[in-house]
């Protein structure tokens, strides 16, 4: 089902000194697709902020974010192989305050899991932002998802946003951790399309763009109809379909 009752409101500032600010989350399957398509589509999103998961993280990873980065007009905030996996990209809006890549605990037998964070500054409004991949595995996932809320706590932030690929769908106990605490975007604005994997017949919704209560949700979810974003490079660029959305952060922090 596609709920789009009116366009997503562009970046920008408020009088006030807030920001409308618009993030993407995009599970990007380590640019093993049409990186033009994935590029068309990020650029069409317009984002101040994209949470990226599997991005590159092999020989000449640093290159290939940097690439991608440029292809999007966007620049490097944070992540890639080092918070193996997650990224994080940012335009010029952004002033940078503070970055750092978070490891999770290795269960032995599965993948290492992390998270990119950092605090930014937009507009007058200060925000952390954290990149998420979550675990296969469900008890692993559940445990990660509360290490997740952890670090948003610790960076000390008076407003945050997370995004990510949680491998998980809204009934089940990662997804509802996340949930209990913050916003989840998609539910509280709907906006564009709903499900995001997989992208040529989409069943689950596993992406999601959540935020913390005094941040104003405007709209949230699949560009599918946007301006510039087409069904084919949707389907092109990756194996997920990307979350978009657009935040109203109050000044202040």
């Amino acid at each position: 089902m596609v709920t789009m009752p009116m366009p997503l409101p562009d970046s920008r500032t408020e009088p006030d000194g807030s920001a409308v600010i618009r993030v993407l989350s995009y599970n990007v399957r380590s640019l093993r697709d049409d990186t033009e398509a994935l590029a068309r589509v990020i650029r069409a999103c317009a984002p101040d902020l994209v949470c990226v998961q599997e991005a590159p993280r092999f020989f000449r990873w640093r290159k290939a974010a940097a690439r991608l980065a440029a292809m999007t007009d966007l620049v490097i905030l944070s992540g890639g192989a080092t918070a193996a996996g997650p990224l994080l990209l940012c335009s010029l809006r952004a002033t940078v305050e503070h970055t750092e890549d978070v490891l999770l605990p290795l269960t032995p037998g599965l993948h290492r899991r992390g998270l990119a964070t950092a605090v930014v500054r937009i507009a007058g409004a200060r925000l952390g932002v954290v990149s998420c991949h979550l675990s296969l595995q469900r008890e692993e996932r559940r445990a990660q998802a509360g290490m997740l809320l952890e670090q948003v706590d610790a960076m000390g932030v008076p407003h945050a946003v997370v995004a990510g690929d949680l491998n998980d769908v809204p009934e089940g106990a990662a997804f509802r951790t996340l949930a209990g605490r913050l916003q989840d975007c998609r539910t509280t604005r709907p906006w564009g399309g709903e499900l995001t994997f997989p992208p040529d017949a989409p069943r689950k919704r596993i992406d999601a763009v959540f935020a913390t209560d005094r941040v104003e949700v405007l709209g949230c979810g699949v560009p599918e109809d946007l301006p510039g974003v087409s069904g084919a490079d949707l389907r092109a660029a990756t194996d997920h379909l990307p979350v978009l959305a657009a935040l109203r952060v109050p000044a202040g922090g």
